[in-house]
């Protein structure tokens, strides 16, 4: 009698629902452990092919850990932003990958272009709840000073979902839920009143 194949995990179960949901008819293929990728990107160009290349050596960071990735296709947009929306799904959610060498400006910026990536995507089906940003961060901030300017940029922003930051210089993962982030502004509003 043969083996059972293994029940697939239910971040596994998840990824392929959403990312199919997202895009029906889209086939996926399993580059390494837990990394999928749509059809449509396997076969672009040499430049398509080296731009994801790096997105998955990004995405090992959460896959070393269990997490489970599916790559979407590429979407173009005419207008100046360049990219539609979000790169992945991860563990069943819409996660967008960043990466930032520069400052805190530059963080802040390249965040809240992941989250406009990540909610244009989330507009698409009105059932999916919230969507979130991964950011590998080369450049050497303390902790508490990103936290801080992540919470500045969801101020106005109701969304649900977290913010995923891979801190390079000291090897660190942490995430914060958007909800965590932004009872750092109410917290502050509350010290500041006489």
């Amino acid at each position: 009698m043969e083996p059972a194949t293994p029940e697939p995990s239910p971040n596994v179960k998840k990824s392929l629902a959403l990312a199919s949901l997202l895009f029906p008819g889209e086939g996926w293929v399993q580059k390494e452990a837990n990394i999928w990728v749509a059809k449509s990107r396997v076969s672009a160009s040499s430049r398509e092919s080296a731009k994801l290349a790096w997105e998955i050596d990004h995405a090992r960071i959460l896959t070393i850990r269990g997490s489970v990735v599916y790559f979407l296709p590429e979407q173009e947009n005419a207008d100046a932003l360049g990219k539609l929306s979000a790169d992945t799904v991860i563990d069943g959610q819409i996660v967008e990958l960043k990466a930032v060498t520069g400052t805190r400006q530059t963080l802040g910026f390249e965040f809240k272009k992941g989250y406009k990536q990540g909610a244009a995507l989330k507009r698409r089906c009105p059932g999916i709840q919230d969507h979130s940003v991964f950011i590998r961060l080369f450049s050497a901030l303390e902790i508490d000073s990103v936290k801080a300017k992540i919470a500045g940029e969801l101020k106005n922003r109701l969304d649900e979902g977290s913010f995923i930051c891979y801190f390079e210089n000291i090897g660190k993962l942490h995430t914060w839920t958007y909800g965590e982030l932004r009872a750092i502004i109410r917290k502050g509003k509350k010290n500041a009143r006489p």
